[in-house]
């Protein structure tokens, strides 16, 4: 997480329900480097533009965190509308978007992702008219292995076939993963495990010098 925030990388996670991914995803942005004025004020024009600024605060100094549910349309990643109002990736704009469930999106709002991560902008055609956003994003996406979870599960046993874990992992494109710089599999913690080890931090010193 350190490598991904300091040279703002692509980032996805791969593991187990309850092996932390959402937690490292939330815990992302308050590692991430100070907002520069520029690109402070780079934030606070696309809220402003959305209608998202809040009254109370003429300047978004903190990186606010994007996590848009799987279910969003592509419309309401990309953006549109009749006054082609931007959507979550120009709302991410010098952000982190967090895609949690990542097979789980429609297929067409990952794939939408793919030019603006290459070029930082978006651009959105309608009848309406054209208008181009800036969206330089780091993209946080977490994936389980299978539709069950528990695939390459140490302890628990996978109640999904082959071809199902197949067709599960190949609805993230091949495109999009080559755009994502760091991947990580998040193994599932041990419970005894972890409370042994905090224990053991935990543990008072004696004055004798014991354990």
């Amino acid at each position: 997480m350190e490598v991904a925030a300091t040279g703002f990388h692509n980032v996805l996670l791969n593991g187990p329900p309850g092996s932390g991914k959402t937690m490292l995803a939330r815990a992302l942005p308050s590692i991430l480097p100070q907002m520069t004025l520029a690109e402070a004020l780079d934030v606070t024009n696309m809220y402003s533009i959305s209608g998202a600024l809040p009254s109370d605060c003429p300047l978004v100094s903190q990186r606010p965190f994007q996590s848009p549910h799987y279910t969003i349309s592509n419309s309401g990643l990309v953006g549109g509308g009749r006054t082609l109002r931007p959507g979550g990736i120009t709302m991410s704009h010098r952000e982190v978007l967090f895609l949690d469930k990542l097979p789980e999106f429609n297929h067409t709002a990952p794939e939408s992702l793919r030019q603006p991560l290459e070029d930082k902008v978006v651009t959105i055609s309608r009848v309406s008219g054209s208008v181009t956003y800036p969206a330089s994003f780091m993209l946080f996406g977490a994936q389980i292995p299978c539709p069950c979870g528990l695939h390459s599960h140490p302890r628990e046993e996978c109640t999904c076939t082959p071809s199902t874990v197949t067709r599960y992992q190949e609805r993230v494109s091949g495109p999009l993963l080559d755009r994502i710089d760091i991947f990580v599999e998040v193994p599932p913690v041990e419970y005894e495990s972890w409370l042994e080890r905090n224990h053991m931090k935990t543990r008072p010193r004696l004055s004798n010098g014991l354990k």
